[in-house]
């Protein structure tokens, strides 16, 4: 009954948590000045302490080992007692040393009858422990952690000192953060950092899409322009093969159910990814530009069959829920949103200004956009059919038009002219006003969060100067409060 336990989970010091009764009555020294102090018992050491033996036990706490010694140890009022020390490591399920088990046994009076005849036999004991006696140690050690639990219990919580990290239930974790997972070795987590690294990768394809899909469809109408498209065939297979492996990998990912648990059976994730997101995704990766290794000719119609690509943007918005607490996050895909609206806007209004120059007669009609930016850069349409500024000139004049309509009312150097062009300017300009509540309010907010923690600060400043100022507190003192 005279033992001490000590935390092994504190690297420095392993300090001890709790003493018995009868290790204070050994001593002489009450529970309060145990408490937190080195398991090693320094305070009891001595002129007769062995150090040798005291280096031993420093080595086995350090390596979490069984260990048992006879040593000379100090009461608090300065006598000196033999005492049969038992080390005992003790474990938890998971096989962790969480304490140490300190046994002492009195045995000053058999130590003084068999001291002369028995000194080789102490050597060989202290050197190597016994066994039969180790493993009585180690079924105490399992009886006095049983006994604690239930003396615990009875004892008030004044007089139990003692280590809330080893004794104490600890908040209840998630089930799903402690639970073993039980999975297929083919299933992929879509916490892990694999998928995560995988999903902006498939963000990244989707945003290629979503630029050069609409470019396509607006601006390949010559002979050069479709060569020019032909030139990201490479990129755009890969794409598609990341559209394809996407599917895949989709049908082998965990997702969560609607009652917060981790799904890990194939069949049921199969069954969620074709109820969502199957069809989107496998129509939008549908290997439309393979017709170019094949050397079909690709109409216009094949290009407008490849807008259902965009359909994947919907995803984004499952990103912007994810990382909803990341404000650097939210800022760049809002500004992208932005950039990539006045992209498609961008594409509308050439195709607009196209669409007048094949409507109207040839030579009485030059009022269309287009027609004006032929003027300025000295490439006048010839029959509204040759000529003109080419396809780069004309999409920066487009994109240039777009942005300055969505972030304000424009310049007036690209300007709409004919009645269909007012209506898409009346269009953006509202559109504008939309994505203005929307996307700089957001940043408005952001802003604000930012500064939040600043704000606090400066309000619990001015608090606390109030306080000084009506208690009119001395100068040290309020130099030590601020």
């Amino acid at each position: 009954s005279n033992f001490i336990l000590a935390n092994a989970q504190v690297r420095r010091g392993f300090p001890i948590v709790y003493c018995s009764d009868g290790f204070c009555d050994l001593t002489g020294f009450a529970r309060t000045e145990v408490m937190q102090k080195n398991c090693s018992c320094r305070f009891l050491y001595g002129a007769e302490t062995s150090e040798p033996v005291l280096q031993r036990i420093e080595k086995v706490l350090d390596g979490r080992q069984e260990y048992q010694t006879e040593v000379c140890f100090y009461k608090k009022g300065g006598t000196a007692f033999w005492c049969l020390l038992d080390i005992m490591p003790i474990k938890n399920e998971k096989g962790e040393v969480v304490l140490f088990l300190f046994s002492f046994k009195d045995i000053t009076e058999s130590r003084g009858r068999s001291h002369l005849g028995d000194k080789k036999e102490e050597k060989q004991r202290s050197k190597k422990p016994r066994s039969s006696h180790l493993q009585a140690a180690r079924r105490q050690s399992r009886t006095v952690v049983h006994r604690l639990g239930s003396q615990f219990a009875r004892r008030d919580r004044s007089e139990m000192k003692i280590n809330r990290n080893v004794f104490e239930n600890k908040p209840s974790v998630p089930e799903y953060k402690v639970a073993s997972v039980q999975k297929s070795r083919f299933i992929l987590l879509h916490y892990s950092i694999f998928k995560a690294l995988w999903d902006w990768l498939i963000l990244l394809a989707t945003f290629y899409v979503a630029i050069t899909v609409p470019y396509n469809v607006c601006f390949t109408g010559t002979e050069d322009s479709l060569s020019a498209s032909r030139s990201t065939i490479v990129s755009d297979i890969a794409v598609e093969m990341l559209f394809i492996l996407d599917i895949i990998l989709n049908f082998r990912t965990t997702y969560v159910s609607q009652s917060g648990q981790v799904v890990y059976d194939p069949r049921s994730i199969c069954i969620h990814y074709v109820a969502t997101w199957f069809f989107v995704d496998l129509i939008a990766a549908l290997p439309f530009d393979l017709l170019y290794v094949f050397n079909v000719t690709v109409t216009s119609l094949v290009h407008l069959l490849k807008t259902v690509r965009l359909l994947r943007l919907l995803r984004l918005l499952q990103k912007l829920d994810r990382y909803s607490q990341y404000s650097a996050m939210v800022l760049t895909l809002l500004m992208s949103m932005f950039a990539l609206l006045a992209h498609w806007m961008a594409c509308i209004w050439y195709v607009i200004g196209r669409k007048e120059l094949e409507s109207n007669d040839p030579r009485t009609w030059d009022i269309g956009w287009l027609h004006e930016l032929g003027k300025r850069l000295e490439a006048p349409y010839i029959n509204n059919s040759v000529g003109g500024p080419s396809i780069r000139s004309a999409y920066i004049a487009s994109l240039y038009f777009t942005l300055s309509s969505l972030t304000s009312v424009g310049f007036g150097n690209v300007c709409a002219n004919t009645d269909t062009e007012k209506i898409f300017s009346i269009c953006t300009m509202l559109i504008g006003a939309l994505m203005h509540a929307v996307v700089f309010g957001n940043v408005t907010a952001i802003i604000q969060r930012m500064y939040s923690r600043r704000s606090l600060y400066h309000t619990r400043m001015k608090d606390l100067k109030d306080f000084i100022r009506v208690h009119r507190l001395p100068q040290q003192l309020k130099q030590r409060m601020l």
